[in-house]
């Protein structure tokens, strides 16, 4: 399955929680990290272990991650005690360093995963890996790492502007500054040189709907497969600036028909184009998103 849309969660907030099935999110990112002051981290922590306890894996709507507190915080465990015995799909590491933390997320995993009686390797993760000076220079070492439970790669832009002490990360135009265009660039490469989704990072004004989409549209076309939402209202505008057009999958339709009846040929021609394995792949991935595989 394709994640579209994931959206944040307060998992301190059971009415939030309650609210976010509807939303017609492919996943809900419960959230233990930003949006949970210091001092409800405990109750966070027990209202996301109920949350997904009393929703079992073969129920469940959409997919439910958590985003546990960074590695270094000393909180991260403490967050990973709570929340694996309710099998959540996968867990969101953010202030990723690298590929080494999540190795070391992986292996909390294991023995979590062993003491829960979880098929191992169960749970899957998505660092948040550009939120460090140092961490988008590692961005190109996830092609040889290796790590199976990596299923995305995400960039995001507010803590590595903190991280660099930054007193904006856009530009005059209101438009991502060449810092965090370069850091996005890499992190869609690193994604598809790892084999893993690129998910794109927040659209922070939830009112701009215009906006939104217009900018998922450029993300997918660019190659990332999804976006996270921090508002409901998002969602299902994501979900269709995610989604190929009718037209789009018309001609992949007629891509891949073309290069099965050509019989194993590398090279067909197609309405006045020539195309080749490259196009063959671009058109079945088109194909995977507009079903929602």
């Amino acid at each position: 399955m394709i994640l579209r849309s994931l959206l944040f969660v307060p998992g301190d907030s059971e009415k939030k929680l309650a609210k976010a099935e509807s939303a017609g999110a492919d996943a809900l990112i419960v959230d233990l990290e930003d949006s949970v002051a210091p001092d409800h981290k405990a109750r966070a922590r027990a209202l996301v272990s109920d949350f997904l306890r009393s929703r079992p894996t073969d129920t469940r709507r959409e997919r439910i991650w958590v985003r546990i507190n960074p590695l270094e915080s000393q909180m991260a465990l403490s967050d990973l005690v709570a929340v694996v015995g309710g099998r959540p799909d996968g867990i969101m590491l953010p202030k990723a360093q690298g590929p080494a933390d999540v190795e070391k997320l992986g292996h909390y995993l294991d023995a979590l995963e062993a003491q829960a009686q979880l098929p191992v390797g169960s749970v899957r993760i998505v660092p948040v890996a550009t939120e460090t000076a140092a961490a988008p220079f590692r961005l190109g070492d996830y092609q040889a790492a290796s790590l199976p439970r990596l299923a995305a790669l995400t960039w995001g832009a507010e803590d590595l502007s903190a991280a660099l002490g930054a007193s904006t990360n856009k530009d005059e135009q209101g438009d991502w500054a060449f810092t965090y265009r370069m850091v996005r660039s890499l992190t869609l490469m690193a994604a598809h040189a790892a084999g893993v989704d690129a998910i794109e990072t927040l659209h922070a004004d939830y009112r701009d709907d215009e906006g939104l989409l217009r900018s998922c549209q450029a993300a997918r076309a660019e190659g990332f497969s999804g976006r996270m939402a921090i508002h409901p209202a998002q969602v299902p505008i994501i979900n269709q600036g995610f989604m190929p057009s009718s037209a789009e999958v018309a001609r992949a339709e007629r891509v891949v028909a073309a290069f099965a009846a050509a019989g194993g040929d590398g090279t067909i021609g197609l309405e006045g184009q020539m195309l080749d394995r490259p196009h063959l792949l671009q058109a079945q991935r088109l194909l995977g998103l507009g079903s929602g595989r």
